[in-house]
């Protein structure tokens, strides 16, 4: 039966982990899969999350299944997390199902939005996340991309964005990333975000945001500004979050797709419609993520302990940039490399081509994905001098 299929390529990110991990080589370095790392390279699971865990168990007295939409007080604090007070004024309008990451989250949202308009269009940033055209393209919709990021100056393409977002007919899908964009980590402005959201409105878009990352830009709040404001100006949008990053519950694959409707009917026949599309993909989500986190942000003590943390994790990763740019700086002083610390987020675009990367890879053991981009979080003290020494090798003039 299966004689016929051919072995595919490997996935663009995880098939640098997978050749980093075959790499012998005793000073090699992975800047590749987003995961947040600490200085001895490890990806911690936070103090909070390992009490909340124990407590979880120490509680649980069964694992019956928890339904399709998944843990109901995990979905309304996640919700509540992302959009803040618009979350109880919002909450009559909002469909909301766990799912299975961000991932799943995406996913079933492209399902979605294929059931109600199967010619819809979902319009991406270019560049985007490797996996967001594989995973809302394989529900059968079209994608197209909308110009985002200037690599010349290492900022948002602003002009010709809202450009092409003015050209789009009503009900087009634009797929925004909330914050810590993958993998420029450049964001819009707040004065961005308003004129982006007011657009939307006006010529009824339909924004489908994707946040996977709050918390990791500069903060919990800061962090979901740019969402609020589409949030209270446009009357319809899809969220998509993960607690991957920001809960550190990479593995549990816990996250949610919010769906805020034009009406409270509309919102009740979406949550039928994503428990339906849930059952026919997995049945039932994974619980014990969501039922960890869920503890950990009803308890006062364990989520102060989880934000000093999450603050941690970001001062960290800014230091980090701070370091690589300056150690970049001066094997170069003829580039300007202060973009570094302006990003925000895990993530950076290094703009070297195809045959750049690949002396990385060769030559120095420093691994990067196809598209250039590298993870600030697995620049540590130890291999910022290798790392700098490496991509300025490749650099050319």
């Amino acid at each position: 039966m299966f004689g016929n299929l051919e072995t595919l390529p490997a996935d663009p990110i995880l098939g640098v982990t997978a050749a980093f991990r075959r790499d012998t080589a005793p000073d090699k370095v992975d800047l590749g899969v987003g995961v947040y790392r600490d200085d001895l390279g490890n990806t911690p699971v936070p103090s909070a999350i390992r009490e909340a865990e124990r407590e979880l168990l120490a509680a649980q007295t069964s694992k019956t299944y928890v339904g399709p939409a998944g843990n109901v007080e995990f979905n309304e604090r996640i919700v509540a997390l992302a959009l803040g007070p618009l979350a109880a004024s919002l909450r009559e309008r909002t469909a909301t199902i766990q799912t299975v990451g961000g991932c799943g989250a995406l996913r079933i949202g492209a399902e979605l939005i294929r059931a109600s308009n199967p010619r819809a269009v979902v319009h991406v940033s270019d560049p985007t996340w490797a996996n967001h055209e594989p995973l809302v393209g394989s529900s059968g919709l079209t994608l197209q991309r909308y110009p985002y990021y200037d690599l010349a100056t290492r900022q948002v393409a602003f002009e010709p964005m809202m450009e092409q977002l003015e050209r789009l007919p009503a009900e087009a899908v634009v797929l925004l990333h909330g914050c810590c964009h993958n993998p420029t980590g450049v964001d819009l402005s707040p004065t961005q975000w308003v004129i982006v959201a007011e657009t939307l409105a006006r010529r009824g878009l339909v924004p489908f945001v994707d946040l996977a990352y709050q918390g990791f830009g500069d903060d919990l709040e800061a962090d979901v500004a740019g969402l609020r404001i589409v949030a209270e100006r446009v009357p319809q949008f899809l969220l998509a979050v993960s607690c991957s990053k920001n809960f550190g519950v990479y593995r549990e694959r816990t996250g949610v797709l919010a769906i805020v409707a034009e009406s409270p009917a509309v919102a009740t026949a979406i949550a039928t419609h994503q428990a339906r599309t849930a059952r026919r993909m997995y049945s039932m989500p994974p619980d014990h993520g969501a039922a960890v986190v869920a503890r950990l942000l009803a308890d006062e003590r364990l989520r102060a302990i989880w934000e000093s943390e999450l603050r941690d994790m970001v001062a960290r990763m800014k230091l980090l940039r701070a370091l690589l740019a300056e150690r970049l700086q001066a094997r170069r002083p003829d580039h300007d490399f202060s973009w570094l610390t302006r990003q925000r987020g895990m993530f950076s675009l290094l703009g070297i081509d195809p045959t750049a990367i690949a002396e990385l890879r060769d030559r120095h053991h420093v691994y990067v994905p196809p598209d250039g981009r590298i993870n600030i979080a697995g620049v540590s003290e130890v291999n910022v001098e290798r790392v700098a020494d490496s991509i300025v090798g490749v650099m050319g003039s």
